[in-house]
């Protein structure tokens, strides 16, 4: 059954805390496919993790012809041409609860600023729950360190 992770930001930008879910995701073997809420996001993120960092990038595609040989794809279409095992979802970006269990895990990223993302991430917590997947919920610790809710 698929695992989906709730990280609610409130104290870091996406931008901040996406690379270090990205490193830890190839760390770990898996691919990844980094779902967007729209174009402007997919080439915000693509230009984002080339920079990030001075000493190192993660490799990735947001162009579909080279997907298949990526480990992280970006895109803001419902696809997966690299068979990636985690699906993120960013940025407004939304799955079907029950369309997700080719995917090991699941990670939403949501602004706790943002009342439509709040709404939107509870819409998906309970279909995830309805459909059977185990779902947990991170919350920004004061330090901005992630802390395990839910």
């Amino acid at each position: 059954m698929t695992e989906v992770l709730f990280y609610h930001l409130e104290r870091a930008s996406l931008e901040s805390v996406l690379p270090g879910l990205l490193e830890k995701t190839l760390e770990r073997g898996w691919k990844a496919v980094v779902r967007c809420g729209s174009r402007e996001t997919v080439a915000r993120l693509d230009e984002m993790l080339w920079t990030f960092n001075d000493e190192s990038f993660l490799p990735h595609s947001a162009e579909l012809a080279r997907a298949a040989e990526q480990p992280v794809f970006l895109t803001d279409q419902d696809e997966t041409p690299n068979n990636a095992d985690l699906l993120f979802l960013v940025d407004g970006a939304a799955a079907d609860a029950g369309a997700i269990s080719n995917f090991v895990r699941c990670v939403m990223i949501f602004d706790g600023g943002d009342e439509k993302a709040v709404a939107d991430a509870r819409a998906f917590w309970k279909a995830v729950k309805a459909a059977g997947c185990e779902a947990t919920y991170w919350k920004q610790s004061p330090l901005g360190r992630f802390e395990k809710q839910a």
